[in-house]
């Protein structure tokens, strides 16, 4: 399975998104990181998605959207969360500054919002999510990118009834 489509109702169907995805993460099949592009709108729900990714992961505090800090970390026993939002990105180059390819490693899973303006400099996703508005609520895609990305998805369809 590549692709996987539901329809989101409200915030805490998408944070059951996020959530499933990091129980998939942590579970004995598959214990191996992600990389997720995330792509929709301003305010379509990328940063609630990973809330529900992270808080899935065991983080019990607060998570915000790292609009002004391009990259908020979370440390979460053997696995750390990066989330990147690169929309006030003004280069890609600034990312070459912060060492972006020492985030992309084995334990580490990163969410990264508007993932366009890192082009070159990203680690190939694992999946991209998009996210739209349709009438009153949500639609999300999730597209499998890699054969670990497939696994997931494929899990996900079994877990997640929307």
């Amino acid at each position: 399975m590549k692709q996987l489509e539901y329809f989101l109702a409200d915030e805490t169907a998408t944070i059951a998104i996020g959530s499933g995805l990091a129980d998939i993460v942590k579970s004995a099949t598959v214990q191996q990181a992600l990389v997720v592009y995330l792509n929709g709108d301003l305010g379509a729900g990328k940063t609630t998605l990973t809330r529900g990714f992270v808080r899935g992961m065991g983080h019990a505090g607060n998570v915000k959207s790292p609009t002004y800090t391009l990259v908020e970390p979370y440390e979460l026993g053997e696995w750390r969360v990066f989330h990147f939002d690169l929309y006030r990105l003004a280069d890609a180059e600034e990312l070459e500054y912060m060492g972006i390819r020492d985030y992309f490693n084995n334990d580490c899973c990163c969410f990264i919002e508007w993932p366009e303006k890192g082009a070159g400099l990203l680690a190939k996703a694992d999946l991209i999510i998009n996210i739209a508005y349709q009438d009153e609520q949500r639609v999300i895609q999730l597209q499998a990118e890699t054969v670990h990305g497939e696994q997931v998805i494929k899990e996900l369809a079994q877990i997640i009834k929307l």
